[in-house]
């Protein structure tokens, strides 16, 4: 069982296998058998193992089961609602199950309004040492990106909304972001043209150098929309602190820039 409120600080040294879950109603640990089932939602026993969103009518009364087969436990939704995964992925009725890695794995089922409900997963590996206090080592520092003054400065125009914190950030345009540019650094030969120059060296850079987000066209599933890529180029650099609220004053001197109109 856990020696913590949360198995996202690891668990007690166990067979490796052994399957740890955990909800605000409860926790449970299944071995790695083959064929055992561990079912959860918002039904009792002997219909669920686990309790979770018991409260909320969206939860199915039997939403999601791991099963243990072929060495691995296999996650698979069974309710009415989505459940998420880490990285965005989500999992419907309709979805194959997907094996579970080793370690930790937080899964959201989807509820009422904007509510979801926390199941926190966790597989014991070979190597498992149990929770450990780290209290006095160094913090690791984030990866920072490098950049020059020009990218970061147009980096900034085109991602101003992303440094604000907007609930669902959007580039701004090469047209509009030219404009502004123009403004900030008359002379300096900003259009849309060298935009797309410099914005394609700066994904070429980092996609060279493991940048967490797609930031290249896949060839072989097709040509993707630049804003696409754009946006995860602005997204991974504002999550890594590479662009920081304070690079904002890069564009205080504009002030007699309107700020942006929202573009579709």
């Amino acid at each position: 069982m856990p020696l913590s409120a949360s198995l996202a600080r690891g668990v007690a040294p166990s067979t490796p296998g052994m399957l740890h879950a955990r909800t605000v109603t409860g926790d449970l640990a299944a071995p790695p058998r083959p064929g055992l089932t561990v079912r959860f939602g918002r039904g009792e026993k002997p219909d669920v193992d686990l309790g979770v969103g018991v409260d909320d009518l969206r939860v199915s009364r039997r939403h999601g089961e791991l099963t243990y087969r072929q060495g691995q436990w296999w996650l698979r939704n069974t309710g009415r609602q989505l459940v998420r995964l880490p990285r965005g992925t989500m999992m419907h009725l309709s979805t194959e199950p997907i094996p579970l890695d080793t370690g930790y794995t937080p899964l959201f089922v989807k509820g009422s309004g904007y509510r979801e409900h926390l199941v926190e997963l966790y597989v014991a590996g070979h190597d498992d040492q149990g929770p450990v206090s780290r209290r006095r080592a160094e913090t690791l520092r984030p990866e920072i990106w490098p950049l020059d003054d020009d990218e970061r400065l147009l980096l900034v125009v085109l991602g101003q909304r992303y440094l604000l914190y907007e609930e669902d950030p959007r580039p701004l345009t090469y047209a509009t972001a030219a404009k502004q540019l123009g403004y900030l650094r008359p002379g300096a030969g900003w259009n849309e043209r060298k935009i797309e120059y410099r914005v394609e060296a700066v994904r070429r850079r980092l996609h060279s150098t493991g940048f967490r987000y797609p930031v290249m066209h896949d060839k072989s599933q097709g040509r993707p929309a630049d804003n696409g890529l754009l946006h995860n180029l602005l997204k991974g650099l504002v999550e890594s602190t590479t662009l920081v609220p304070p690079d904002l004053d890069l564009i205080e001197d504009d002030a007699g820039w309107p700020d942006p109109a929202p573009e579709g």
